[in-house]
């Protein structure tokens, strides 16, 4: 078909490879809930072709910040406990609009706090400790958030 239906036709394609081959094979589709609703729709035995459902609800803020803590202690990097503080209150703020990426938003946020450590051990203008090194702050929070 043209691009605009290669979608439908791709969809069409699969349901027929689920039908001619159903003892054969599993198929497994994943996404977002209303993107996979529109995908269930685009084709009247798609939907009955996937009997089992699971919803793997969003991770809340003190899994999200356990998360955070993890890719921190991986890389060799303390926390400040006011800094944690903060990283929750964060993580219970953020919306949960279909834009939320779960474990992808903690992985943002340390990401973005260690490029902030940076220009902020820089500006001291001396080689920074190793403990410095290893130390993310408020500051540094504050700083992505800014």
């Amino acid at each position: 078909g043209s691009g605009g239906d290669f979608g439908q036709e791709a969809i069409d394609t699969l349901v027929k490879l689920m039908e001619d081959h159903r003892h054969e094979i599993a198929v497994i589709a994943a996404g977002y809930t209303g993107e996979m609703n529109d995908f269930l729709d685009a084709n009247p035995g798609l939907a009955s072709r996937f009997n089992k459902t699971i919803v793997f609800e969003d991770y809340e803020a003190d899994e999200l910040v356990a998360i955070l803590n993890t890719m921190a202690e991986a890389n060799e990097y303390t926390l400040d406990p006011q800094l944690l503080a903060a990283i929750g209150g964060y993580f219970s703020a953020l919306q949960r609009d279909r834009n939320f990426g779960n474990a992808r938003e903690a992985r943002k946020l340390f990401d973005g706090m260690r490029k902030a450590q940076a220009q902020r051990l820089r500006q001291l203008r001396r080689v920074p400790t190793a403990e410095e090194l290893q130390l993310l702050v408020f500051d540094d929070l504050a700083a992505v958030l800014a």
